[in-house]
């Protein structure tokens, strides 16, 4: 069990990285749904084009993060030489990504229906296209188990990020989405200087036969990455193009601003894959792998469990991140959230295919559940709202979570605790069932201290069960 001691000291201070950073960007939230009028559609354009970025961002770093971890931890492979050969083909991609951009922004803006404002595209081109070329040293930091380093840089571009976006829009009162735009590129370029030390360390060789072995690993990766965004994004890409009516761009800031709330999950999954995803292919040679996976998923579901009771119980106080023109959309949080549980549960399964060298299977499962959020958005956008931008992404990861599953179970077997997972799902379920349903009329307050008992009674079963507080002096004899 000493890796999942190492696994839970990780996790700790990626999520501390991850989680902090998310809330200071929450701080963001409230600043632009209080400065940024719904009607003016500012909000939602930044909602829109972020959507953009993210995809792009995939597409440019080619799957080779994961890439680079497997061929690292290859017996007779240098470290170094698979980053710097990684590294070549990201910033040849990069590099024919702006050269396009700017080149054809003219019919490229006209498409996106920014031709008023192609300024838009250009900075946020440069920002994804800066943003690609740290991910591979951010990986090798992970690599190199230094999570200081690693949280320390992430933090500094959050505190940049929120100061700026204060200074111009509370202080200069500038509050059109360009400037946020420019921010974004700013701080995202002075991130990047600090990674000019480490490129001088590196001994720089590019092997083109590693890097044909990588490609040929990495484009099922990559397939499973655009997918796995477009679960993420493609509602957000699709609504303006479906919906046409005058507020669409308003009710595309509503449904962003308020999908901000549930995005806790995503950041518990990212910090547990930042501190997961180095050692599970490092733990591939131990005879006691998958009983270390079994374990990881479980903990990762009653994580991910206390993490959706915690938001839906103090939802009085978190609406508040939320400005009062855009909290009609908080209807869809509870929706959002079970989707990122699954979308975690997805990503934790997706583990047997990796180490068995058969990534091609996560570009199956991540395609079929992305063709079923795109049909879900298209078909029920124009009648539903963003109410169907929730379902889909729910009904997309639902799919792609249970095909994982099946098919993992025949090819590469792994003995989870289902019995364990389905009493922790039912309970969790239950307890916000009873959430829910207390009388809107009782005071906030009131409600606040029954959830908290609720979420207790969870965390109660979580430590007589599994964490085997009964073992610990003092308060043991409680848990007996």
């Amino acid at each position: 069990m000493a890796n999942l001691s190492s696994l839970a000291k990780d996790t700790a201070i990626y999520g501390l990285s991850s989680i902090v950073g998310r809330f200071l960007n929450y701080l963001l939230v409230p600043l632009y749904t209080n400065c940024m009028p719904k009607e003016s559609g500012d909000y939602g354009v930044s909602v829109n084009i972020y959507a953009y970025t993210a995809l792009i961002l995939v597409i440019l770093t080619f799957g080779m993060e994961t890439t680079f971890f497997r061929f690292a931890n290859k017996e007779g492979e240098k470290a170094d030489t698979v980053f710097t050969t990684t590294f070549v083909v990201i910033a040849s991609l990069t590099a024919v990504f702006l050269g396009l951009m700017f080149g054809f922004i003219g019919p490229i803006s006209a498409a996106l229906n920014y031709s008023d404002h192609p300024e838009y595209l250009l900075m946020m081109s440069a920002v994804v296209a800066l943003d690609a070329i740290q991910a591979l040293p951010f990986s090798y930091l992970r690599y190199q188990k230094r999570p200081i380093k690693f949280a320390a840089l992430k933090m500094l571009f959050i505190v940049f990020n929120i100061l700026l976006n204060v200074l111009y829009m509370v202080v200069l009162g500038k509050t059109d989405v360009f400037y946020v735009f420019c921010i974004n590129l700013w701080c995202t370029a002075a991130i990047t200087f600090f990674f000019v030390p480490e490129f001088y360390r590196l001994k720089w060789k590019f092997d083109a036969q590693l890097m044909r072995q990588m490609l040929s690993y990495s484009w099922p990766i990559l397939v499973l990455g655009i997918a796995g965004v477009l679960n993420q994004t493609a509602d957000k890409i699709i609504y303006p193009l479906v919906n046409d009516t005058p507020a669409a761009q308003a009710e595309l800031g509503e449904y962003g601003a308020c999908v901000k709330v549930a995005m806790i999950m995503a950041m518990i999954t990212q910090a547990f894959r930042y501190a997961y995803e180095p050692i599970v292919f490092a733990k591939t040679k131990d005879r006691d792998s998958k009983e270390y996976y079994a374990h990881a998923m479980k903990y990762f579901i009653i994580f991910t469990l206390v993490a959706f009771l915690a938001v839906m119980g103090y939802m009085d106080v978190l609406k508040y991140l939320i400005g009062p023109e855009y909290r009609d959309g908080l209807k869809v949080v509870p929706i959002v959230m079970a989707a990122e549980i699954m979308m975690g549960i997805y990503f934790n399964l997706s583990f047997w295919y990796k180490i068995i060298d058969k990534t091609i299977w996560g570009a199956v499962f991540s395609i079929t559940g992305c063709l079923v959020l795109i049909a879900v958005n298209i078909f029920f956008i124009p009648r539903f709202g963003y109410m169907a931008c929730a379902w889909g992404g729910f009904a997309g990861y639902a799919v792609a979570m249970l095909f994982s599953y099946l098919v993992g179970q025949k090819l590469n077997p792994i003995d989870y605790d289902l019995k364990g997972i389905m009493r922790y799902a039912v309970l969790a379920a239950v307890l916000y069932v009873a959430m829910v349903n207390l009388p809107d009329s009782w005071p906030s307050l009131v409600k606040i201290v029954i959830n908290t008992g609720l979420i207790v009674l969870f965390l109660l079963e979580v430590f007589r069960r599994d964490l085997k507080v009964s073992s610990l002096p003092i308060v043991g004899k409680y848990f007996r």
